[in-house]
């Protein structure tokens, strides 16, 4: 029923930008009581947060490494979260997941979309 579909990766140069858009359908509740997310995993390493938001309290929460250069944003007329990369590092590749979290504690993944920094 529920379902998270992610978009917008592909290939970017060093300094380069992309969206990441994650498109939500089939929640019973409002859009807005969830908490949702980005992660990524590279090969060999742990799937690692990017960045929170909630529109519950209006809170961002950004990884070390992305801070400043990473965004994200929700509309939730589109039922739709939004990571707005730029400044892009080859450090930077991974596959990209979206994940939303309702407040008893359900969470909800997305299939992931591969970001690739290279030049």
């Amino acid at each position: 029923q529920v379902q998270l579909v992610e978009s917008g990766g592909g290939l970017a140069q060093p300094g380069g930008s992309l969206r990441l858009s994650c498109v939500a359908s089939g929640f019973t509740f409002s859009f807005s009581l969830y908490t949702m997310s980005w992660y990524r995993q590279a090969p060999g390493k742990e799937r690692d947060l990017v960045a929170t938001g909630t529109d519950i309290s209006g809170s961002t929460f950004y990884a070390d490494s992305v801070k400043g250069r990473f965004t994200i944003s929700r509309d939730n007329v589109k039922k739709t979260v939004y990571l707005q990369m730029n400044g892009l590092k080859p450090e930077d590749s991974a596959v990209y997941y979206c994940k939303a979290r309702f407040t008893t504690g359900s969470t909800y993944w997305g299939q992931g979309t591969q970001v690739t920094v290279s030049s």
